[in-house]
């Protein structure tokens, strides 16, 4: 590598001079005949020869003709001087140009890493599947589970994970690609056309697009009760201007949430918000005690019964659904260092964390 960076430095110095010792010995040399006084003396020519030939009057003639000889005139008087500095100056130029590579390769050699060896991706992603996933980045695990995708093209779970790992690098468009190769080995997954939806949600900045809400119409035509496809559907019908079939859907999927699924409260904060009406004093608000008190319950079994790897889940998700960031990054880590030779439940702990908070 450093032989590499010396011979580029050495390379790039050669051809800095051989460039500016050419613009200077072309600037040096003679400055050449200006090509516009062989134009103005054509031009007379030719109007002489139109005047022989009748083409054009004597008068015109003459006019023309004083006019091309004025424009010869001035252009034989003006003098134009080329860029002709000494030869001290050139040395200079020359000597700064060189010097510039030379710096750059001190500057690498100084600060870089010239020993260090070179990486191919494949040594790379071979390194990353043998490392624990817990210890991957979004973008690293994002390139191990598109490997695992190659090796199993008819599997849709593989693209289901890429997909969480491309929305956790922040790639919308990645994690949509990738749902769409899974629903292409399994279209009858409601849960995959949720996220595909979610996915296009994200890349519009959370509008729920026409293309969004075909996903979710898709979803429910597998599953009426997906919860997250009915929320957004309603949600996008509010978002239009149908205010009350839009709440008329929440209030419904309100009845239809288990009693303990903590995005209660959450929608029924949603509801009184959309509805500008006060919220009412006995349903529970994000941070109210008694919801303080369910999730602090969970947290507190899990401190005395660790091994639930479902209870760590719902943990993620609910400090999620609540916005609780904080919290939910820590039950994060701690969940990812217990589960760590499981890629299953770490690929749940992502998809629970990656839960965006209902609004």
């Amino acid at each position: 590598m450093i032989v590499f960076w010396i011979a580029v430095g050495v390379i790039s110095t050669a051809v800095a001079g051989l460039i500016l010792g050419r613009a200077a010995q072309a600037a040096a040399a003679p400055q050449g005949s200006d090509s516009t006084l062989p134009l103005y003396r054509r031009q007379l020519a030719e109007i002489d020869e139109l005047a022989d030939r009748g083409l054009i009057a004597p008068d015109e003639r003459r006019s023309a003709h004083a006019e091309a000889a004025r424009r010869l005139l001035s252009a034989a008087e003006t003098t134009e001087s080329g860029w002709t500095p000494g030869p001290g100056r050139r040395r200079g130029l020359v000597l700064l140009a060189g010097l510039a590579p030379v710096a750059a390769l001190v500057l690498y050699l100084v600060v870089g890493s010239p020993g260090y060896g070179d990486r191919p991706q494949a040594q790379r992603l071979a390194q990353w599947r043998a490392m624990p996933p817990a210890q991957l980045d979004a973008p690293q695990m994002a390139a191990v589970l598109r490997s695992v995708t190659a090796e199993r093209p008819g599997d849709p779970e593989p693209y289901r994970f890429l997909s969480i790992a491309e929305m956790a690098s922040g790639d919308p468009a990645a994690a949509a690609r990738a749902l769409r190769e899974a629903l292409r080995l399994a279209p009858e997954r409601a849960d995959l056309w949720e996220s595909l939806g979610e996915a296009l949600m994200m890349q519009a900045e959370g509008e729920v697009t026409p293309q969004a809400a075909a996903a979710f119409q898709r979803a429910l035509e597998q599953d009426p009760q997906a919860a997250a496809a009915r929320f957004h559907l309603a949600r996008g019908q509010i978002e239009a201007g149908a205010v009350e079939a839009g709440l008329a859907q929440w209030r419904a999927l309100l009845a239809d949430l288990p009693a303990d699924d903590p995005r209660r409260p959450v929608l029924q904060a949603a509801i009184a918000d959309v509805g500008q009406g006060p919220r009412p004093e006995t349903a529970p608000q994000i941070g109210a005690p008694e919801i303080q008190a369910m999730v602090d319950g969970l947290a507190a079994r899990l401190a005395a019964e660790p091994d639930d790897p479902e209870g760590w889940v719902r943990l993620v998700r609910s400090y999620a659904v609540l916005g609780d960031v904080a919290s939910r990054d820590s039950a994060l880590a701690v969940a990812r260092a217990r589960y760590a030779d499981d890629p299953l439940v770490l690929s749940q702990l992502a998809q629970a964390a990656a839960t965006e908070p209902m609004r």
